[in-house]
């Protein structure tokens, strides 16, 4: 190997790997033209969604399409844009999850409105929910990220009935198995 293509440069590369660059760095500056505090609020919040969808250890192709659908309505991003967001997000999550849950979700905490976080917590149970059940763990989750946005158990409760069909520990279990 060639201490050039070691570095990242190759030059027989094709043209459509140069366009799909191209793609990303186009998308990269559409976000730096966000506002620079939109664009916090788009981050924390993708990264909180993150999360939930990996508080099973894994992030299923269902969550990653409602993440994207929730992060392009919510931040009026372009599909492109949401996609990048997400990735990233879930990245961080599966990277930094562990020393990062507590204090980014305190940041958003500390910037939103109290009907941000109530909507942000219907998010997070529709995107627990976007695989046809919401996990013990992910239901868990969601409950300590309400606690951490300090909204009441009657908060909780009230987005959780929305999904009541879907909580795994309130289904019946398959005939014949217990």
């Amino acid at each position: 190997m060639s201490i050039l293509k070691f570095l990242g440069y190759d030059p027989d590369r094709t043209a459509t790997e140069h366009e799909s660059t191209e793609t990303v760095r186009k998308i990269v500056a559409a976000l730096d033209r966000l506002e620079p505090d939109r664009a916090r609020h788009i981050a924390i919040f993708a990264y909180i969604l993150s999360r939930v969808a990996r508080a099973d250890l894994v992030i299923s192709e269902a969550e990653t399409r409602a993440m994207e659908a929730i992060v392009m309505q919510a931040g009026g991003l372009a599909p492109e844009q949401a996609i990048l967001v997400v990735q990233m997000a879930k990245t961080q999550a599966i990277l930094f999850g562990g020393t990062e849950n507590y204090l980014v979700t305190r940041e958003f905490n500390r910037l939103a409105t109290r009907d941000e976080k109530l909507a942000l917590l219907r998010c997070l149970f529709a995107v627990s929910a976007s695989d046809d059940s919401i996990s013990v763990k992910e239901d868990n989750e969601i409950r300590r990220i309400a606690d951490e946005l300090r909204l009441t158990h009657a908060d909780f409760i009230a987005a959780r009935s929305e999904f009541r069909d879907r909580l795994s520990v309130l289904r019946k279990p398959p005939e014949g198995g217990r």
